[in-house]
């Protein structure tokens, strides 16, 4: 009863602060409508020109020169490449930041568009093209935008506005730090502290003009892994003679499938383990010293992370001695990223602005998506929401159309602007209501 009282209470503010915000949302949306032409002219000039995590230097230069010409504080190099602008408004009031993702992908375009990428680089010893595959060129895009759109009303500002363009989401070649956790440590939500956090990623398979929301985890944690499995080799013809990694192998990736349908509670959460590479030996009559795996652990819950990456050290480890092979197991190697957790309260509190933006009949919960996205290290240090924004051309077949990382991408422009919208939204109506809520306590 306490819990339904207290959501009441914050629905109630937040209508009340929607009615009152109603001029300058007008203005939101009249600006929005006047730059639309010019997001689009920008996510097309850095679609047709990508580039790969802590490279992103040609689209960092683009957002510091939008920003300072808006007279908005512009701090460059951060985290490698990324770029902060902060936007002080004319009255006091919380720091709201808004983050977007430069990089792009090592994935040679197939699209009929004008615009396609034709960039080509050097990737893991091979050439290898580079696209916008995961549609950050729109992330960055739109908050231009939206930067342009609120500094248009500076004086109206209830607090200062942190921008962040962060670099290397998709992660970075092996060894280096990269994206949110790097900003987060070079201290990206200090200086000033930001109070909330809001974020949205634009997605192939959701219809344009809809939005797409999930209180708790809405994208999962990742830990990738190396496995390497360490035998004595033998000639095939005389197997009794080695201790096989290859066999010891097939029995560790038999034996971990059970861990999600064994361990897991799935009634409440999903979760993943997979062994995507295995790497042993260079022909058929000879059994190799060792095996290399590399696989992906994935989780929606904090302590099912935990649970997962224990049991599969211990279930590797104690299969490969089983077969009297030896094994180590890294975890995690190249990649690991929290839960995207969306706080309760703050999602609850401005489920109002998300439906005004859209339409009320165009935003709706979603399901937990097994991917993963690095916001979630800001949401570690604040609370946040990261929203999905639909980029399906209408009437389009999810089931068919082409999905993220793919050579066939692509994003129906036309929903751009209710991105720019909805986080200028959140912004502004976040603002009040934090002004209401300071004022009851």
């Amino acid at each position: 009863m306490k819990k339904l009282l207290i959501l009441s209470f914050l629905s109630s503010i937040a209508l009340t602060v929607l009615s009152q915000n109603i001029v300058l949302k007008k203005q939101v949306n009249i600006t929005a409508d006047k730059i639309e032409q010019k997001v689009i002219g920008w996510r097309r000039d850095i679609h047709e020109h990508p580039e790969l995590g802590n490279n992103e230097i040609r689209t960092a230069a683009l957002i510091a020169k939008h920003l300072e010409s808006l007279g908005i504080e512009v701090k460059t190099g951060v985290a490698h490449t990324g770029v902060v602008g902060i936007l002080k408004g004319g009255k006091p009031g919380p720091v709201v930041a808004l983050r977007a993702d430069m990089d792009a992908l090592p994935v040679i375009e197939r699209t009929p568009v004008a615009f396609a990428s034709k960039v080509k680089v050097q990737y893991n010893g091979k050439e290898s093209g580079v696209m916008h595959a995961c549609g950050h060129d729109t992330h960055v895009a739109i908050l231009m935008g939206v930067a342009e759109v609120l500094a248009g009303m500076k004086k109206d500002v209830k607090g200062m506005v942190k921008f962040i363009f962060q670099p290397a989401e998709e992660g970075a070649a092996y060894g280096e730090q990269a994206g949110a956790e790097l900003m987060v440590k070079e201290g990206v939500l200090q200086n000033p502290a930001v109070d909330v956090i809001f974020g949205l990623h634009i997605n192939s398979q959701t219809e344009v003009g809809k939005i797409k929301y999930r209180s708790g985890g809405i994208f999962a944690s990742v830990d990738d892994m190396k496995i390497i499995v360490k035998g004595k080799s033998a000639h095939g013809a005389y197997p009794w003679s080695s201790i096989d990694p290859i066999v010891a192998s097939a029995q560790i990736i038999n034996n971990l499938q059970a861990i999600i349908s064994r361990n897991l509670n799935i009634t409440e959460n999903a979760g993943i383990v997979t062994i995507g590479a295995i790497n042993g030996g260079n022909r058929g009559n000879i059994i190799p010293e060792q095996v290399e795996m590399l696989g992906t652990i994935r989780a929606l819950k904090i302590e099912d992370r935990k649970m997962l990456i224990e049991r599969v050290r211990q279930v590797v480890t104690k299969t490969a001695e089983s077969a009297g092979a030896s094994v180590e197991v890294i975890i995690p190697y190249e990649s690991s990223f929290p839960v995207t957790f969306n706080n309760s309260a703050l999602t609850e509190k401005m489920l109002p602005t998300l439906q005004q933006s859209a339409g009320k009949e165009n935003v709706s919960i979603t399901v937990a998506q097994t991917g993963a996205e690095d916001f979630s290290f800001y949401q570690e240090k604040v609370p946040g929401l990261f929203f999905i924004l639909g980029g399906m051309p209408k009437g389009g077949n999810p089931l068919t159309a082409p999905s993220h990382h793919t050579p066939d991408f692509f994003i129906d422009e036309s929903g751009l602007k209710l991105g720019v919208e909805t986080l200028s939204n959140l912004t502004l109506d976040y603002m009040e209501m934090d002004q209401k809520v300071v004022k009851k306590k």
